[in-house]
């Protein structure tokens, strides 16, 4: 166990955990862990992905999940698109090389060019927010990977360090909505469906108007 000062963070370092969302959201619940804090394993045995499937992961991959105070987060955030916030601040620390091209599909997944290499889930207990990112250093047989000289720890450390002054919902949309048009091409998990993102028109709130129908990234 660490703590990151400046942060005011306590950080819960594992060899194994079957699932970091699900241990930390347990120990939230049972009050024996606090926000904020972050959980990182090495290893991943039983991974939760989107729409509560499994992630897959090796040893070496970034696993972890983190709780902030609601009240901690930008105030301009919509809790709707916390998903999408979290999400994006990680892709900006991953594009380190531009030959890596790595983007941001909506909801919650991240890519490097056509393969993906990560995603990010969020549920609220209470007034706290709770955040779960996987992230592939390793190859895959059906997935992407980052091809990075950056170990795990490294990238998680400097991923919390972004709360220290964090970006405004504004600044990550402004962003965000600049390669929105790469979705274009996709196809996204909602409601159930899978739907083809070519005529989806993204809102200031991060949700997304198709067929006349508002959606939201609620993940």
């Amino acid at each position: 166990m660490v703590f990151l000062k400046d942060l005011k963070l306590e950080i819960v370092l594992f060899e194994e955990l079957a699932s970091t969302q699900r241990y930390l959201t347990q120990q939230i619940k049972a009050k024996k862990l606090n926000a904020p804090v972050a959980v990182r394993a090495k290893k991943q045995t039983q991974g939760v992905g989107s729409r509560d499937n499994g992630w897959e992961s090796d040893e070496g991959d970034l696993l972890f999940s983190f709780a902030l105070n609601i009240d901690s987060l930008p105030l301009d955030l919509p809790l709707s698109s916390t998903s999408i916030y979290f999400a994006y601040l990680m892709r900006e620390i991953l594009d380190t090389k531009p030959c890596d091209k790595v983007w941001f599909k909506w909801p919650n997944d991240i890519y490097v060019k056509n393969l993906k290499i990560g995603g990010v889930i969020t549920q609220k207990v209470g007034e706290i927010l709770i955040c779960g990112m996987g992230i592939n250093l390793s190859p895959k047989v059906s997935f992407g990977y980052l091809d990075t000289d950056k170990s795990a720890q490294v990238i998680f450390l400097e991923y919390l360090k972004a709360f220290l002054n964090p970006p405004s919902w504004n600044d990550i949309f402004s962003k965000y909505r600049v390669e929105f048009d790469k979705n274009k091409s996709v196809f996204s998990h909602i409601d159930g469906h899978y739907i083809d993102l070519k005529d989806a028109i993204l809102q200031d709130d991060g949700s997304l108007i198709i067929n006349n129908k508002r959606v939201y990234s609620l993940r």
